[in-house]
């Protein structure tokens, strides 16, 4: 299935970004910045957790009850006193809530947050003629050009502008076009699309 993409004004940061991008994948460099454990990662409300997330969970002024957490394979994580808890699937939002409301059989009024301290569930493939064809870790911010560059650009033979993104959504398998030729000419950006978990960008 083919959807295509709707039209959207660029701003001159976008387009300076992009350039940026399309340097990097000239020299085969990767283009990704690892947030440093210990400092919350800024996501998005709407962010769904996965496993591998590493999350700090803290209880104000409890300072037993305040810990990191990593989201194991099966999506829980492990807290004390209340036990498993669901993580995979959910927004950060989700998490505190049930946490905080399971707290209060064992402390009065808890004050919970819960931050995410790195993203580690977000992985995308790169395949087909790239110099480093393979799995990736990426941002959730990761969007086609940075993936691209993290693989180490094009090869010489590939045929720049079939390249396809491809996404499961369900049952239904979405392609989004992406032409590279058009983006080395700062054209057609809308198509630089941002990446989501799973999905693999195919390069011909």
């Amino acid at each position: 299935m083919l959807r295509p993409l709707g039209r959207r004004w660029v701003s001159r940061a976008a387009v300076v970004t992009t350039c940026v991008c399309l340097l990097m994948l000239s020299d085969g460099r990767q283009l990704l910045a690892e947030p440093v454990i210990g400092e919350p990662t800024n996501v998005e409300p709407t962010y769904l957790l996965g496993p591998e997330d590493i999350l700090k969970v803290a209880v104000w002024k409890d300072e037993q009850l305040t810990q990191e957490a990593v989201v194991r394979p099966d999506g829980m994580i492990s807290f004390p006193l209340i036990g498993e808890v669901q993580a995979s699937g959910r927004t950060v939002e989700d998490v505190r809530s049930e946490i905080t409301l399971r707290l209060t059989k064992y402390l009065p009024n808890p004050n919970v947050t819960v931050t995410v301290l790195k993203v580690l569930s977000y992985r995308i493939y790169v395949l087909g003629r790239v110099n480093k064809p393979g799995e990736y870790q990426a941002g959730h911010h990761t969007d086609v050009l940075q993936a691209l560059s993290m693989a180490g650009g094009l090869t010489p033979y590939a045929s720049e502008n079939k390249i396809k993104i491809i996404r499961r959504n369900g049952t239904e398998e979405l392609v989004f076009p992406f032409r590279y030729g058009n983006a080395k000419k700062g054209q057609d950006l809308h198509q630089n699309i941002l990446l989501q978990r799973g999905d693999v960008v195919m390069v011909p």
